[in-house]
């Protein structure tokens, strides 16, 4: 057996253990009853344990040592690079440090969800104060140059520093906001049937019809309710999603369920041979979340897309959406105006959500602010950056899941991603030969191809910015986002865009 046949069959169990985990919080957060939350934290942490020792294993280690010193093809090449430094990193770990973690993931989750329930901070507070004391431990053992927050976004984001997000940020404030007040200064567009009564069991079935157009397979995949949805895998042959459904807004369940579809549908164009290696997992988050965003807005709210869906959706509700126009119901999926919660804000005023949480957790991490200040520097930055006043802990504050998951430097990608995929869009749009009149037929399997051909197929084989200018021919520019905004809001609400 070579030396890189042995680090094969090494990361196929350590994947193994680590999806073995996966299920168990997939079954957490979808059907386990609120009884098991206290055995369940206790065998994630054994598993976590296990899976801890096996990716510190000093023979397991020795090989990658060797193997870095070897002459290799480039994906095997990769593949030991990014596992030697995943060693590397695991190693300055010890397995009581990696159980405590887990330990206190798992009650932070069920506190952050009776918290919720309660609509009341304080009954998160303590467990999330744990959680950042864990994570600022964390840092501070990883080690960091410019800031303690880049270490943590490593783990979503290799590569990308703090300042680097930083100048992202402005270039929103210095470019996206200005716009959005433009916006905001047009008349606004009409969606009063949105807030009407949607039968949960069709909006449903719509949800599974959205999946299937968009070429997500059921056969190795499966959609669940969850309170705030998500998607899981266990391999390329076993991709789940989650949806939730609000009988009073149809879209809600139509937006998450694509985004789900577009990070399922990465993960179903893995290559299945390269199991439990980097080339066969997904390289970031923030190209991750570039093909949901993607599939939810570029795709998913673009006008061609309803030109196909729309006459199916009328028919599904023609009580509600029978005199309602294509045009018309293009302009109110596409309102932009300022609102509390992330999942359901306009694709512009998203990025102002994303910057809150970002600046919150980094003066968390950094100790500029406490865990118990939270609520009150939440709603002051609502009321500065949307100008919205946060009515409760639970549309505010405790609204979103990843504090709770211990998921620092997360928040981050969803902006990054949005970003990506304008610049995908519209490189692809050239690529593809009548691309939109293939998309106005309903047939989004050109859109699938180019992206397994581009993006899903090399996995971690290269950096995120390596995939992206290959991918488009630079490196991210946050120019393709503001292009994209501008004409198409541009269009919603007749503005003069010479003037913007």
């Amino acid at each position: 057996m070579t030396k890189y046949t042995e680090y094969k069959n090494t990361r196929t169990k350590i994947n193994d253990i680590s999806k073995a985990i996966s299920v168990l919080h997939w079954d957490q957060e979808t059907n386990m009853p609120k009884g098991g939350a206290g055995l369940r934290a206790q065998q994630i942490s054994t598993l976590a344990g296990i899976l801890h020792e096996h990716k510190t294993n000093e023979t397991y280690g020795k090989v990658l040592n060797e193997l870095s010193n070897e002459t290799l093809a480039l994906k095997e090449k990769r593949n030991v690079e990014i596992s030697l430094k995943s060693f590397s990193q695991n190693k300055k770990f010890d397995t009581d440090f990696v159980i405590e973690l887990s330990k206190t993931t798992s009650e932070c989750f069920q506190a952050w969800q009776e918290a919720k329930k309660q609509d009341d901070f304080g009954v998160f507070e303590p467990h999330l104060t744990k959680m950042v004391e864990l994570k600022r431990k964390q840092a501070e053992i990883l080690g960091y140059e410019d800031h303690p927050y880049t270490a943590l976004m490593d783990e979503f984001e290799p590569d990308m520093t703090t300042k680097e997000v930083e100048v992202l940020f402005e270039q929103v404030k210095n470019e996206l906001t200005p716009f959005i007040k433009q916006v905001f200064e047009a008349p606004q567009v009409n969606d009063a049937w949105i807030s009407k009564h949607y039968n949960h069991q069709k909006q449903w079935d719509w949800g599974i019809d959205l999946l299937k157009f968009c070429g997500y397979d059921l056969n190795t995949g499966r959609q669940d309710v969850s309170t705030h949805p998500f998607t899981t895998d266990f391999g390329s042959q076993d991709v789940r999603v989650t949806t939730r459904i609000n009988e009073t807004d149809l879209m809600e369940m139509s937006w998450s369920t694509l985004h789900e579809c577009g990070h399922a549908l990465y993960e179903q164009g893995l290559p299945i041979e390269e199991y439990g290696l980097p080339s066969g997992t997904s390289v970031s988050l923030g190209i991750h979340e570039s093909q949901s965003r993607l599939y939810e807005n570029n795709l998913g709210r673009s006008y061609n897309f309803w030109q196909f869906c729309y006459p199916k959706l009328q028919a599904l509700f023609p009580e509600n959406l029978g005199n309602i126009s294509l045009q018309d119901f293009y302009k109110s999926i596409n309102k932009v105006a300022p609102s509390l919660i992330r999942t359901s804000a306009d694709e512009l005023t998203y990025h102002s959500h994303i910057m809150i949480r970002f600046e919150i957790e980094k003066a968390l991490i950094e100790g500029s602010i406490a865990v118990k200040d939270i609520p009150s520097v939440w709603n002051e930055k609502y009321k500065t950056y949307l100008n919205v006043d946060v009515p409760s802990d639970a549309l505010g504050c405790l609204q979103d899941v990843h504090w709770s998951h211990g998921s620092f430097g997360y928040f981050p990608t969803y902006s990054l991603g949005s970003f990506y995929a304008a610049q995908l869009y519209a490189k692809l749009s050239t690529d593809i030969p009548n691309y939109e009149n293939e998309v106005i037929k309903g047939n989004y399997q050109p859109l699938l191809n180019w992206l397994r051909s581009n993006i899903h197929k090399y996995g971690s084989t290269y950096k995120a910015s390596e995939l992206c200018e290959r991918a488009t021919g630079e490196k991210l520019n946050f120019k393709y986002f503001m292009d994209y905004a501008k004409n198409k809001f541009g269009n919603v609400y007749e503005l003069e865009l010479a003037k913007v």
